[in-house]
């Protein structure tokens, strides 16, 4: 798979590394029922306390930054992890930023509304339009674009989670990098889990193993934030797209794509008993943080079937951990 036509900048410090979780699974015992499991550590970075988006913003930035822009606006919820590491990136790369963020969550408590991301969106200079749950964020992101090229300025626009295909070419990337890692340490993983928020985690590995000549079903999500349909749909377009960006000549099927829903909960942002004993298990046990939204829950989703014996005895699983630790501090009430 080759990507070096795709402008792209350097915002990760190579492959991240992949850890046996040895002390949790001592910790559960027969209650992994001889499942193996990894984490691939996605939440470490060199930029804005990492994260998976960065793997995206290299990709997105890069093009920005090859049409010579002066300003990036992005969307997303109150606690966006994406918003903070485009606003820390577009920081490193001396651009403007913009974010206009939704209060998609019910909470008004004070960690949430001015803590974690919220915080460090501030620090790192970004101009911040707060907007009522209900509103199209993308749709006055736009609007405000046009405003600021009518000035003269040079203006990219990044949807929901950097997930576009351009975006989404950082995860097929990210698979050719496990791929080879566990060829390295002599695994092969049975599957490979992450999060879905705005699916472009999973759509860009899926379509990443796809152009690898690998099954797409290596993959598999939790859904964090649409329903179950709702979400296979989504991130089989994405994946389709960003295939479609590497490999012409390649589609994937209508059932390429594995999403749990799950252990979703009541909805975005709102948390479960699930997340929170996994937050406290991977804490306690390896001194790792998954943050409450989305890597809290995808894990609980991942431990309920390695108990339920969904994985084969002796089977390998890789859980990517996503980042967005900062989401702890406005959880804080949680736990």
């Amino acid at each position: 798979m080759v990507l070096t036509r795709f402008p792209r900048v350097a915002l990760t410090d190579g492959p991240t590394p992949i850890r046996s979780l040895d002390r949790l699974s001592t910790h559960l015992g027969p209650e992994l029922n001889g499942v193996r499991l990894f984490v691939k550590r996605d939440d470490i970075g060199p930029v804005g306390l990492g994260g998976n988006k960065l793997r995206k913003l290299e990709f997105l930035l890069g093009q920005a930054l090859a049409e010579r822009a002066d300003t990036v606006i992005t969307v997303g919820a109150l606690q966006s992890n994406h918003a903070r590491l485009t606003a820390a990136s577009a920081a490193r790369m001396g651009l403007a930023c913009e974010l206009f963020l939704t209060r998609s969550v019910p909470r008004e408590d004070a960690d949430y509304t001015a803590n974690g991301n919220r915080l460090l969106q501030d620090l790192f200079g970004a101009r911040v339009h707060l907007l009522p749950g209900e509103a199209d964020s993308l749709a006055q992101a736009e609007a405000r674009a046009e405003e600021l090229r009518a000035e003269g300025r040079r203006v990219h626009v990044f949807p929901s989670g950097g997930s576009s295909p351009l975006g989404c070419l950082g995860y097929a990337a990210c698979a050719a990098e496990i791929l080879e890692q566990a060829a390295n340490l002599g695994l092969a993983f049975a599957r490979i889990v992450v999060p879905n928020g705005s699916s472009g985690t999973h759509a860009g590995l899926a379509a990443g193993l796809a152009a690898a000549g690998r099954d797409p079903h290596l993959a598999q999500s939790y859904t964090v934030l649409a329903p179950e349909p709702e979400a296979t749909a989504a991130t089989l377009a994405r994946a389709r797209d960003t295939l479609a960006l590497i490999d012409g000549s390649q589609t994937l099927s209508d059932d390429a794509i594995l999403v749990d829903g799950a252990h979703r909960g009541p909805g975005y942002g709102i948390p479960t008993e699930g997340m929170r004993e996994a937050v406290r298990l991977m804490a306690r046990t390896e001194g790792l943080l998954l943050d409450p939204v989305y890597s809290g829950k995808a894990f609980a989703g991942l431990l309920h079937d390695v108990r339920a014996g969904r994985y084969e005895r002796g089977a390998a699983v890789l859980f990517v951990m996503t980042g967005g630790v900062p989401g702890l501090f406005a959880y804080r009430s949680e736990f």
